[in-house]
């Protein structure tokens, strides 16, 4: 086993370095001619990504400031008092599964399921890589520093071992982390001399190591079943270990003997999957599959205050963290609950948001405040203040499967088409589902499309449908051509579609129906999105082909300009209010803002979402830009246009 490989890390730390930036930064960057530019204005953090029965491990910062946990391919860096200032770290190729502050406070180390360790800075707003490590082949499932900040252990799912415990910036192993037959889940290094190390594993056991170097001392076997979480108290007295069978077991933090049990002998009803303690080592909290977080006193080993958090599988507990004053858990629905000593029943503070890709986004002013709407993959809808970041979802059963596409009508009502075949349109003051809200459309909804005077036309696969008070009003069936998108022109007498084959239709709208004109504009590809600008004077489309063209609508849809940039499929339009400009968002992760009499006159934002496609732009005014992804981020943006 020996020692952690290197990774071929030293020399490519330069060109790490180089690459590994979180971008955009907070300044001001130009765009093409240099009279454009850009500022990344504020970003609401996806929530932690979680999976029935996996605990998720929350890393805090030593000076108390922000906590950190990890969504897709992404480290999530928010601040503690308000969860609404947020960083994101995206350089892992891979699905990362934790992150952890060295108690210095300058590095974090994260770790993904191929086994990469990158440790990178904290100080600077690019986020510069310092060191990159493989210590084993295999998901990594937990990370500790010692107090020094020198050495790292690194546990999980290796193929040929499941711990590896080396010095931060040489990869120089310091030990061998042995003694387990099965995965590794939790591992946690004793803050004061003389170091101890322990693990915890799927073999119902935990492994006690003395050092540096660290050498096996012995195994701890008193849980029955996976042991989920091991951590030393602040002061390395103690540590805790909590399994999968309801115990959490108490130790000498110096010798490894068992002192005894917390809540006797149990102390909760289902698995345990994550402990945290108290600054001052006199308490700890637990999180259970049982739907509670238990605050206990360790010196009579009761339970203080059980936090009752809900009734339903998604209010398992699968984390938890104690920082400063703050008692904060996670559901399995990844909400991340701020828990009040005083009243159990009741969070302070629910921190809610997407833990699934976004796919479809606007933007809705409601009693002068602006407010920012997205669906996700997996059918939730979420609104947000555009000002503080404050969110919620709405009441009640929604769409059961990924929303496509979001618009609101007249009527102040948000319509939505989704993959589970129906459209929905949720009233945005009452702000709940209802099911005479809903309509079921014969074949899958790809994107709607609404007029001013209460219409909407949804494109399904083959199919277009014209709807109005919520009834189905026309049906084109097999138009001889696949149709992709469409829009409605401000005026409503005209809606454009465009198809597969690369083509944009034009029909009439006569009263309810829809009537072929018979009149066909050319895309440069297969369409993607279209749109027209707010004062009907221009139609966008963007294609398959990675350019987007502008037809002027008054000289019969001649083309204006063609517009080049993006290096991959481009995924969705949207015009801002000055109708000079409009944004294109791609699978490149790059947003584009083009001018419409210009088409070299462009901001160019690339890696607006790193490693995700952008799949929402909405426009708050002329200067505000918000975009969504695949990282299920929400992200606004200052233009100098």
């Amino acid at each position: 086993m020996g020692r952690a490989r290197r990774g071929a890390a030293l020399p490519r730390v330069r060109a790490q370095q180089r690459r590994g930036r979180l971008r955009p930064s907070q300044r001001f960057v130009h765009g093409q001619r240099g009279d454009m530019a850009y500022e990344l204005k504020k970003v609401f953090a996806s929530l932690p990504q979680m999976e029935r029965g996996v605990a998720k491990v929350l890393g805090g910062d030593p000076k108390g400031n922000n906590f950190l946990y990890t969504n897709g391919k992404s480290v999530i860096i928010r601040n503690i008092d308000n969860p609404a200032i947020a960083d994101i770290y995206t350089e892992h190729p891979h699905q990362v599964i934790v992150a952890k502050y060295s108690p210095s406070g300058f590095y974090i180390a994260s770790g993904d399921v191929s086994g990469k360790i990158r440790i990178w800075d904290t100080t600077q707003k690019e986020h510069l890589l310092k060191y990159e490590y493989q210590p084993f082949g295999g998901k990594i499932k937990d990370i500790a520093w010692t107090e020094d900040s020198k050495r790292v252990a690194v546990v999980g799912e290796g193929r040929e071992k499941f711990g590896a415990v080396f010095l931060w910036d040489s990869g120089s192993s310091v030990g061998e982390i042995v003694g387990h037959s099965k995965i590794i889940n939790s591992v946690d290094i004793k803050q004061t001399r003389p170091y101890r190390l322990v693990t915890g594993s799927d073999d119902n056991c935990a492994t006690f190591f003395e050092g540096p170097p660290f050498k096996f001392k012995f195994t701890m076997s008193d849980h029955s079943r996976f042991v989920n979480c091991v951590r030393f108290s602040p002061d390395g007295n103690r540590y805790a270990s909590a399994g999968a069978d309801g115990q959490i077991f108490l130790y000498d933090g110096k010798t490894g003997e068992k002192i005894g049990t917390l809540g006797g002998e149990k102390a909760h009803e289902g698995g345990i999957y994550a402990v945290s303690w108290s600054p001052d080592s006199t308490q700890l909290i637990s999180a259970s599959g049982d739907k509670t977080v238990k605050l206990w006193d360790v010196a009579s080993g009761t339970a203080v205050t059980t936090f009752a958090m809900g009734s339903g599988v998604m209010d398992q507990q699968l984390g938890c963290l104690w920082q400063k004053s703050h008692l904060l858990s996670v559901s399995l629905s990844g909400y991340i609950n701020y828990l009040d000593k005083n009243n159990p029943n009741r969070p302070l503070r629910v921190v809610k948001g997407h833990s699934k890709s976004i796919q479809s986004l606007t933007v809705h002013k409601n009693d002068g405040r602006d407010y920012i709407y997205s669906g996700s993959h997996d059918g939730h809808i979420n609104y947000w203040d555009a000002e503080t970041g404050e969110n919620e979802e709405f009441a009640g059963k929604g769409h059961s499967n990924s929303v496509a596409k979001m618009a609101v009508n007249g009527s102040n009502q948000l319509v939505t088409c989704s993959m589970d075949d129906t459209l929905r349109f949720t009233d945005l003051v009452k702000k709940e589902y209802s099911a005479s809200d809903l309509v079921k459309m014969e074949v899958q909804p790809k994107s709607i499309s609404l007029s001013y005077g209460g219409l909407v036309l949804a494109v399904c696969i083959g199919q277009l449908v014209l709807l109005k008070d919520k009834r189905k009003v026309f049906t084109l069936d097999n138009p001889g051509y696949e149709p992709e998108a469409a829009a409605i022109h401000p005026g409503g007498a005209t809606a454009a579609v465009g198809g597969a084959d690369g083509k944009v239709r034009l029909y009439s709208i006569q009263g309810d129906t829809l009537k072929d004109d018979g009149k066909t504009i050319e895309a440069k590809g297969p369409v993607t999105d279209m749109a027209y600008s707010n004062d009907g004077a221009f139609l966008a489309v963007s294609d398959e082909k990675k350019v987007i063209t502008v037809f002027t609508v008054a000289d019969g849809y001649e083309v204006k300009n063609d517009f080049y940039g993006h290096h991959a499929k481009v995924m969705c339009l949207a015009w801002s209010p000055d109708n000079e400009h409009f944004a294109s968002g791609g699978m490149d992760m790059m947003v584009y803002v083009w001018t419409v009499n210009d088409a070299d006159k462009r901001i160019k934002i690339p890696d607006s979402h790193r490693l995700h496609h952008v799949s929402g732009l909405a426009w708050l005014d002329k200067h505000t830009l918000v975009t969504t992804s695949h990282d299920a981020s929400v992200k606004q943006w200052t233009l100098k246009i």
